[in-house]
């Protein structure tokens, strides 16, 4: 992210001390602001209003049921889940059904978390391996309009950052219901060569299900930082493993009918296993005008995913359940610099940086099983995929209260699928783009809300899968199919207010628009690329956080207090599509979340509700077919019964409501239906009220 032109926390994070000082003495003249609230995004800060940064004491007060939740803390996104706990999760913001990820990029400590040419589906975004207690922070934008932000970053992108060290070192225990249980322990301590990290995590659940999900999962973190006063560098090694048994969604006849329970599976051999290993190296240097980074990373992983949601539709007889794998290496870094200088009597700030990734799976394959034994293969590929970028960015004071940033970025990517089980489904491709980028800022107005005005435009795109870019032949009907382009181009804009207008609470209003040449994805289930056409979508966006200064509320002051309000509305269209077909399915219209906390400063209490709530959405293009909406409450309570001591009581859907977390809607076939199956909706439902326990010890 390109550090601001005025001095306040962000620069203060994203320079170090002799950079810092170069710019703030470019722009001496601009006016200082305050943090406030649990955002860093205060007035003369940040390109756009809808971007920001999240703080490490927001993300410590709210219950999280899943690692992956920490995404909800970006204002307007929801994460759900329609397979368990072991699977990537479900996405959705601005307009966006982004599946498991695409078109919204997912960065830790500078690694990708996107899986290009994933065996399940494009931009397979994984955050299991996560452990939220080491969050430092999350750096969030929406929409493409920053030049370092490149493949699927079109509705926007996180950049989540970890904890180098720890004040005190911590062991954690939770216990809950359905066979929860948690144990994580963490400390830091200087040795060899500065300051180092360990984090080991254990973790099972069976949840609710008929059918226990059985899941084990192991997380082992060790980072280190040191270096002197003009370089630094950090270290970092994770690993992640895990098992589990599926919850895939249902059907509703068999539901509605008394053939099903809400909880039920009609498939007990899904699931999957899934491996992670990842190295991650960086440098950070000081010059007299500025700063640089350069950081690089290899991470390795492997998957077996069975699934079934067709149940009997294609193979009445051994049922239709398939298996996806991969075993994948993903090699990559990016490096930038950054100068602080007045030119003109203007202060500039100038960004020159590089990103590479290289992606290489063997094999990845789609396979047809029965109880997780391999009957046949119907896709099996060897694939390589590189991809590079260039970008630049210059920021310019014009006046105390104008600001512009112009940036520009060049994407060159190679495909190669070097062996497929299908022959003519092989060769090379290549594809580019170059994407220009803009930010007006107006303000702040000090004498006026400390308001500022965002003007943003941009140019993005996201990758598609490399078999998609070479395939002839579908591989199970072995019909001829045209080839995708390798990067599909989005175009977005939007304008955006931010203000103080009442004291210590920051309010936003964002009008946005995105269009998307293409929606082609690849079709993990079934082996193909499937061309969903050009789309626009279209929203408004409030966010309102901060402390309720100067309120009393429940005869306590309201600087103890602090609320957080995000509200987005999209409308989401095919643009060629005919009158009455052109809806985008699982596109959610309206998004809310709101949350309440209560923590004095230096007191034993803190409570926080939160309430969390996502529109109907259409199904079928012609919109006949519509989910219900769903909106859940959750609850933290937290105590310091002693200095080394905190005891925490979370409770889930607080108010036990009968919802689903994700709803579709397709042709599935059940055991004496008739043969060409029953198209209907399938639901996966939320999970019912639970609670959960922890305890946590710490020492220094």
């Amino acid at each position: 992210m390109l550090a601001p032109l005025m001095p306040g926390p962000l620069a203060a994070q994203a320079l170090p001390p002799v950079a810092a000082s170069a710019a703030a003495a470019a722009s001496a003249s601009l006016p200082a602001v305050q943090l406030q609230g649990h955002y860093e995004a205060a007035p003369g800060q940040g390109d756009a209003a809808s971007a920001g940064t999240v703080t490490q004491r927001l993300i410590a007060h709210r219950p999280v049921q899943r690692p992956a939740e920490v995404l909800e803390f970006v204002p307007g996104l929801v994460v759900t889940q329609h397979s368990g706990d072991g699977k990537a999760n479900q996405y959705f913001l601005r307009g966006f059904n982004l599946d498991h990820g695409t078109d919204f990029a997912t960065f830790i400590d500078g690694m990708p978390v996107n899986a290009v040419s994933h065996a399940h589906g494009q931009g397979y975004t994984d955050l299991n391996f996560l452990i939220p207690e080491l969050v430092r922070r999350i750096d969030y934008r929406k929409g493409p309009y920053a030049a370092e932000d490149g493949d699927f970053a079109s509705a926007g992108s996180a950049r989540i950052v970890l904890l180098d060290r720890l004040e005190r070192g911590f062991a954690s225990s939770t216990l809950g219901e359905d066979g929860y249980r948690r144990l994580l322990l963490a400390d830091s301590f200087e040795g060899p060569g500065g300051h180092w990290l360990a984090a080991a995590e254990g973790f099972m659940s069976d949840g609710p299900w008929t059918v226990p999900q059985r899941l084990r999962k192991s997380s082992l973190l060790l980072r280190h930082r040191g270096g002197t006063p003009g370089l630094g560098w950090r270290l970092g090694l994770m690993h992640y493993n895990n098992r589990w048994t599926a919850t895939d969604q249902i059907p509703a006849r068999a539901v509605a009918d008394g053939r099903l329970g809400r909880f039920d599976s009609l498939d007990p051999f899904s699931g999957g296993r899934t491996e992670r290993f990842s190295l991650n190296a960086g440098l950070d240097g000081e010059t007299a005008d500025g700063d640089w980074q350069a950081s690089a990373y290899w991470i390795r992983s492997r998957l077996n995913l069975w699934s079934n949601f067709t149940y009997a539709l294609d193979f009445p007889t051994a049922g239709d359940q398939f298996e996806q794998a991969e075993r994948r290496q993903t090699l990559g870094g990016e490096a930038r610099r950054n100068w602080a200088f007045t030119a003109g009597g203007r202060a500039q700030r100038l960004s020159l940086g590089g990103q590479i990734r290289h992606d290489r799976l063997d094999p990845v394959g789609l396979y047809r099983t029965v109880e997780r034994r391999r009957l046949a293969t119907t896709t099996e590929s060897e694939l390589d995929q590189t991809i590079g970028g260039l970008h630049a960015e210059l920021a310019t004071s014009w006046s105390p209260r104008f600001r512009s940033v112009l940036g520009l970025r060049h994407d060159r990517a190679q495909f190669e699928v070097a062996r497929s089980s299908v022959a003519e489904n092989t060769g090379r491709a290549g594809d580019h783009q170059t994407s220009p980028k803009l930010a007006l800022i107006w303000g702040p107005w000090t004498d006026w809300a400390d308001s500022e005005l965002f003007l943003n435009a941009g140019r993005g795109f996201h990758s598609n899968d490399a078999r998609g870019t070479v395939a002839r032949l579908d591989p199970v009907s072995g019909d001829p199919v045209e080839r995708v382009p390798g990067l599909v181009a989005s175009r977005g804009a939007e304008i955006g207010w931010r203000g103080q207008p009442l004291a210590g609470q920051q309010t936003a209003l964002v009008l946005w628009t995105l269009k998307l040449d293409s929606e082609l994805v690849y079709i993990g289930d079934a082996g193909n690329t499937e061309a969903l056409g050009a789309s626009r979508r279209r929203g408004l966006e409030l966010n309102h956080h901060g402390r309720l200064d100067g309120w009393t509320i429940l005869g306590t002051p309201g600087r103890d207090w602090l609320i957080d309000l995000d509200l987005a509305w999209s409308r989401a269209r095919f643009e060629a599509a005919p009158a009455g077909a052109d809806r985008v399915p699982g596109a959610a219209n309206r998004v809310a979340s709101f949350g309440l906390g209560w923590a004095p400063e230096g007191g034993p209490w803190q409570v926080q509700f939160q309430l969390r709530h996502i529109g109907p959405r259409d199904l079928t293009e012609d919109g006949r077919q519509r989910s219900a909406s769903t909106t859940l409450a959750s609850m933290r309570l937290g105590w310091q019964a002693h200095r080394n001591l905190r005891l925490g009581l979370d409770v889930f859907n607080l108010f036990d409501r009968r919802a689903s977390d994700i709803d579709y809607f397709y042709t599935s076939r059940l055991p004496g239906e008739p043969a060409e199956g029953v198209a209907d909706r399938h639901f996966h439902p939320v999970e019912p009220r639970s609670l959960r326990l922890t305890a946590t010890l710490s020492w220094d």
